[in-house]
C-alpha cells in the first residue's frame, strides 16, 4: 500500500524544536525516521528493542545546518574539500532539501526512495550536474542504497560515505569484529598506515580508514546484549569514528559526555578507493543494519 509522503512539521526533540520536514516509516518489524534535509536516517528501532541510531543531545535541527547524528550522507567528498578547506565539510547535500520520488509500506515492509539533483547552488561549489537516488528499505533490517548518476560528458571523480552514528552503551566497553587484517590510515597520525591485527577496541580518539576491505563490521555491546552487524556492497573503505573526550568538548554541537555513547562505522569509497563515474554512467552503495541478540 503507497501512503504517501507524511511530513512533520513542528517535531519535538529533546530540548529542541524543530521545523525540518520528516518522515517516519512503521511496520510490524519496527520504526525509522528520516529528515528530508540530507536526506539523512535519524533514527531506527526495531520492534521492541532500544534505539540503534544514535543522535547527539546538541545537535542542531536547522534548516541549512548539519544535524549530529543518524546517517548523514557525505558527497561527492568526504571530509574535508581537498584543494578548498572553505567548502562545505563532507560535501555538498547534506544539509540541502531532498526530494520524496516514492513511498511503499505493508504490515512488515517499509521503503522509501529520495532524490536530489544538482543546481545553480551547487554549481558554484561543483561544477558537475548530478542526480543522486536514495532508497530506503525496512524490513527486520534497515538497508540504505545511495545511486550517483553522472548526466555530463565528462567523468566524475566522487569520495562518498554513508557516515552511520551508532548508539552503544559504553565506548570503552564495546568490541568491533570484521576488520582483522585490514590496513588502515590513521587521520590522527598524518595518514600514516597500519594493520588491524585483533578485534578493535575504542579507549581514546579514533579517525582511522579502513582500505580495499568490504567485509562485514559487527559491533558487540554486551551491556546492551546486542550486536549490530553492518554489511555492504560496493564499498571499499570503513571509516571508524570517535571524538573521544576532548575533542568532544570542542565540538559545539556534541555534549561533553556524548562520545561515551556513539561510534560511527561508515561505509565509504574514500582516499584510494574514491571513484570515477564515466559520462552517462553510475554508481550505487549500499548498508544494510541489523541488530541481533548477543549471547
Amino acid at each position: 500500500m503507497n501512503s504517501g509522503p507524511r511530513y512533520k512539521n513542528q517535531v519535538q526533540y529533546p530540548n529542541q524544536q524543530s521545523e525540518l520536514p520528516l518522515i517516519e516509516l512503521h511496520n510490524n518489524n519496527g520504526r525509522a525516521q528520516i529528515c528530508l534535509q540530507g536526506g539523512q536516517i535519524m533514527r531506527y528501532q526495531p520492534k521492541g528493542q532500544p534505539d540503534v541510531i544514535w543522535l547527539g543531545t546538541q545537535s542542531l535541527f536547522e534548516k541549512g545546518k548539519a544535524i549530529r547524528g543518524g546517517i548523514p550522507i557525505c558527497w561527492p567528498w568526504f571530509g574535508d574539500h581537498p584543494s578548498n578547506q572553505a567548502l562545505p565539510a563532507h560535501g555538498l547535500v547534506r544539509t540541502r532539501l531532498w526530494r520524496v520520488l516514492e513511498r511503499n509500506e505493508d504490515q512488515s515492509t517499509s521503503s522509501l526512495r529520495l532524490s536530489i539533483e544538482d543546481d545553480q547552488d551547487t554549481r558554484q561549489l561543483w561544477p558537475y550536474k548530478f542526480r543522486l537516488e536514495l532508497l530506503i528499505q525496512l524490513d527486520h533490517k534497515l538497508k540504505l542504497t545511495l545511486s550517483t548518476h553522472n548526466p555530463n560528458d565528462v567523468e566524475m571523480l566522487i569520495s562518498e560515505a554513508l557516515h552511520s552514528y551508532f548508539a552503544v552503551s559504553n565506548i570503552g566497553r564495546i568490541q568491533i569484529e570484521g576488520l582483522e587484517g585490514a590496513c588502515f590510515r590513521d587521520k590522527l597520525d598524518h595518514l600514516q598506515q597500519g594493520m588491524q591485527r585483533d578485534p578493535l577496541t575504542i579507549r581514546s580518539e579514533i579517525d582511522q580508514i579502513y582500505e580495499n576491505t568490504g567485509a562485514p563490521v559487527t559491533i558487540n555491546d554486551a551491556i546492551l546484549k546486542r550486536r549490530l552487524i553492518i554489511t555492504k556492497a560496493n564499498s571499499r573503505s570503513t571509516v571508524v569514528w570517535n571524538p573521544w573526550a576532548e575533542k568532544a568538548r570542542a565540538l559545539a554541537d556534541f555534549g561533553d559526555l556524548d562520545y561515551k555513547t556513539m561510534l560511527c562505522v561508515e561505509t565509504a569509497n574514500v582516499l584510494g578507493n574514491e571513484l570515477t563515474i564515466p559520462p552517462g554512467g553510475s554508481h550505487s552503495i549500499s548498508t544494510t543494519i541489523e541488530s541481533q541478540p548477543l549471547g
